[in-house]
């Protein structure tokens, strides 16, 4: 049984699904680490970090610059932890507010959609398929980037990482989506890069698609074993009946 003949909703992720945000992240990330006096990170190593909202984003940060900070302090002879430093505790939360101070100045300069990314949105809308939003991006981010990138009117519902309890892997988000859109989870299809978004969605009894060029912390995502794995976000046409869009030209600079 084709169980895309039964959806009737769609729910996307938004970075590494819809939008590169690697570059705004990675500047706010190593701008951070930076302020804190600690060793800057790099876009390589940041994408492999994105992905459960910006909490552990900092936390992850941190706990890898310590430690790079640890072994050049021992390479010098010194004692790997400096005893003047800052606990790591009050240290991430001084992470998270440098972070939110430096996001909000580069989040739509250092975001990009994706090839095909508005083509298929619209399609996916002009068939009268309900599109919401789900994301472990902290929510004062998010409408503001929507807009920034002409996407924000496809979207019925729009769920930020503050707006549940529980932030994806937990199908908290999506079982709110398919409560928000009058539909059951059976019917609702979601559409990440992490897996992270498979497990939420197969925590919810969604159907997912899993994307391959997102960020997904470097492995592959066909390893968390979605219901569909695409290479191009207007792969998703077809499956869903709808003829497939040729791509959208990529909106970096």
């Amino acid at each position: 049984m084709n169980k895309m003949q039964d959806i009737r909703g769609v729910a996307i992720d938004l970075d590494g699904t819809l939008v590169d945000s690697a570059p705004g992240l990675t500047h706010a990330v190593d701008m951070a680490l930076y302020a804190l006096e600690l060793p800057q990170a790099g876009e390589e190593r940041v994408i492999t970090w994105i992905g459960n909202g910006a909490d552990v984003l900092m936390q992850r940060a941190l706990n890898w610059a310590r430690q790079e900070r640890a072994a050049l302090r021992s390479s010098m002879g010194k004692p790997a932890v400096d005893q003047a430093d800052i606990p790591e505790e009050e240290q991430v939360r001084m992470l998270r507010k440098l972070f939110d101070r430096y996001y909000a100045d580069v989040v739509e300069e250092g975001s990009f959609l994706f090839p095909g990314v508005e083509q298929t949105l619209a399609a996916l809308q002009a068939q009268g398929l309900p599109l919401a939003l789900v994301t472990n991006k902290p929510t004062p981010f998010v409408a503001p980037l929507l807009e920034a990138l002409n996407i924000a009117r496809f979207f019925s519902v729009v769920i930020g990482g503050d707006d549940v309890k529980n932030k994806k892997p937990h199908p908290e988000p999506l079982l709110l989506v398919a409560e928000k859109l009058g539909i059951e989870p059976q019917a609702l299809l979601f559409v990440g890069d992490s897996r992270n978004d498979i497990l939420a969605a197969r925590a919810a009894g969604c159907c997912s698609v899993g994307l391959t060029y997102g960020y997904n912390y470097g492995e592959a995502i066909t390893l968390s074993e979605p219901d569909h794995v695409f290479d191009r976000f207007n792969d998703l046409l077809p499956v869903l009946g709808l003829p497939h869009s040729e791509d959208q030209e990529e909106n970096h600079d």
